[in-house]
């Protein structure tokens, strides 16, 4: 290397420091591929509320609805590194990465991680009515007559499509998987018999549950969720193999200065462990919990590898 190229090399890293000496001075943008009013919409405006007051400088969310979150993170990708562009990224993101064939942008290189957010299950659900019992009785009815035992879900290729596929995977069932656009039509379609069951992300499935309109049958993740403490796991209901974290984070650009990726990340897992934000997480079925910007680029490429084998071997086809 020559002497022109370690002077370059010098004042590039004298530059990016001096950046994060004095970031931020203007507001910061958090893209968010959902519309406003959902849980994540709910969750990423608190968690900004709080980093606008820690940073000293406003952090607005920017919603850009889309399928699997793309418009959102080729919003993100195209961006200045320079952390006043953010994306709120999420197990979504993987499992577009692994379902289409072609992004405009690479999940896994084209951003830097931050810090994980919260962690929730997908649930399965029946109508308070329905004569299934447990996940073994819905197993046993769906392989006696796949063709009235359907499984409903939100949206072609998300992550909720995504975790009934496995559990076809696991399971051997025939049984179709019908889309819904939104969760209230999930619902409705439960509530009419157009379907059998449901996977939804808790979150928004926890006030039916809770009034007793519909009823869970299992939850994801390798552990019960706290507030349905009576619910078993589709472990623990004799899927064998079954488990699915759902997840959200933060992301910057790749190429932001790591001073400034280790001041987002400081005041992320501050603003999760305020009393405020942890109960509301929790009341939203939500686990806040953050962590370091290695531990979420772990999580991000072990979830694409999860979803690309479960395409793989269910020849599920790529988008």
């Amino acid at each position: 290397m020559t002497s022109k190229t370690l002077m370059l090399c010098a004042l590039a890293l004298l530059a990016s420091a001096v950046q994060a000496q004095t970031y931020p001075t203007k507001p910061i943008r958090l893209v968010l591929g959902y519309a406003p009013g959902g849980v994540a919409d709910i969750t990423a405006r608190l968690v900004a509320q709080k980093l606008s007051l820690s940073l000293g400088q406003q952090v607005i969310v920017d919603n850009k609805p889309s399928a699997g979150g793309i418009v959102a993170a080729e919003t993100v990708a195209k961006a200045d590194p320079d952390g006043y562009t953010l994306l709120h990224m999420n197990y979504g993101n993987a499992v577009s990465a692994a379902l289409f064939r072609k992004l405009p942008f690479d999940i896994k290189t084209d951003f830097q991680p931050i810090s994980a957010m919260g962690f929730f299950d997908v649930v399965m659900l029946i109508d308070k009515n329905s004569d299934i019992k447990s996940v073994q009785d819905f197993i046993a009815k769906a392989k006696e007559s796949p063709d009235k035992y359907n499984i409903g879900t939100v949206s072609l290729g998300s992550g909720q499509h995504m975790s009934a596929t496995l559990f076809k995977s696991l399971t051997g069932l025939q049984t179709t998987i019908v889309p819904y656009k939104t969760t209230p039509s999930l619902m409705l379609a439960i509530k009419s018999k157009d379907i059998a069951v449901a996977f939804e992300i808790i979150s928004p499935s926890l006030p039916l549950i809770r009034s007793g309109e519909i009823k869970a049958l299992a939850v994801s993740s390798a552990h019960r969720f706290k507030g349905l403490a009576d619910i078993p796991t589709l472990l623990e209901s004799g899927v064998r193999g079954y488990e699915v974290t759902a997840w959200n984070g933060v992301a910057a650009p790749a190429k932001t200065p790591r001073a400034i990726i280790d001041r987002l990340n400081k005041e992320i897992n501050t603003a999760l462990a305020i009393p405020e934000v942890k109960n509301k997480f929790q009341e939203l079925g939500i686990d806040s919990r953050g962590g370091t910007p290695e531990e979420l680029q772990n999580i991000l490429v072990n979830e694409i590898d999860k979803w690309n084998t479960l395409v793989s071997v269910m020849k599920v086809e790529r988008l």
